[in-house]
């Protein structure tokens, strides 16, 4: 008997529970949809608002206002005008090259081994003197070189010169870079050669590689020319690069008004 009665107790609860999870199924039914569940001819139904804005993409993350495509060419070029002048000014002194660790020109890589080798039987003076003489030829150099890079620079087109004003940090470096660095390097290599001579390194650089040569009994051999030159070369845009960066990050460095206008821009970035 009492079995009976508590499994009836448990039938009526049981039963009164999905009644009132019935209840509020309908009642959300009704908020969310507007259909009335106890009702079946209710058929209006009432979306969800979506509160929710969809972003809009800013295509123009630079407003160029009232600037004109000659003000942004001369801008652009301006800055690189700048960044080889003070480039070449920085670097083509004594020690512009040697005490730069940022261009500073080390033995070729695959003759580093000469550098380990020649101090190990105390000749480690003889390894300095050739990666001093190795900039000190890239600092004679490359006073020569700014003819080479102006010509470049105002070759820029106003098309290119947007492009650039868009870009990142490096942007007119970089792009200054891939189109000059070939006929940047058929045009410096004579100075460079020339340098080396002049300063003397090719002479020791031979002394020096017939040294290590004739203690390991090894032959290595290297075209310091075409090192030095590039070296040189990739020193000068390392330099622009700063420069060019400065610019656009500093309002200090904004030295002209072109450089104030065109840069400022590109600070709301």
């Amino acid at each position: 008997m009492r079995k009976n009665i508590f499994l009836a107790a448990g039938l009526l609860f049981s039963v009164s529970a999905q009644a009132q999870i019935l209840d509020a199924i309908k009642s959300t039914v009704k908020s969310q949809t507007g259909i009335d569940l106890s009702n079946p001819k209710t058929t209006t139904i009432t979306p969800p608002v979506n509160t929710q804005q969809t972003p809009t993409k800013n295509t123009s993350p630079i407003n160029l206002g009232s600037l004109t495509s000659t003000q942004i060419s001369s801008g652009l070029k301006e800055a690189l005008n700048l960044g080889v002048t003070e480039g070449v000014k920085k670097l083509g002194v004594t020690d512009g090259f040697l005490k730069n660790e940022a261009v500073k020109i080390l033995m070729p890589e695959k003759l580093r081994v000469i550098d380990t080798k020649l101090r190990a039987f105390g000749l480690g003076s003889l390894a300095d003197q050739g990666v001093k003489l190795l900039n000190r030829a890239a600092e004679d150099a490359v006073t020569e070189s700014a003819p080479i890079f102006t010509k470049a620079i105002t070759s820029m087109t106003i098309t290119d010169a947007k492009n650039i004003l868009l870009g990142g940090d490096n942007a007119a470096t970089n792009y200054l870079q891939g189109k000059t660095q070939s006929q940047l390097f058929t045009a410096f290599q004579p100075k460079v050669k020339a340098s080396l001579g002049k300063v003397g390194a090719d002479k020791v650089w031979t002394n020096l590689i017939s040294k290590y040569n004739t203690l390991t009994g090894q032959a290595v051999s290297t075209d310091l020319n075409e090192y030095v030159t590039n070296e040189t070369i990739n020193g000068v845009f390392k330099m622009v690069a700063e420069k060019e960066s400065g610019i656009r990050n500093n309002s200090v460095m904004r030295t002209t008004s072109i450089l104030q206008k065109v840069f400022g821009a590109q600070d709301s970035k």
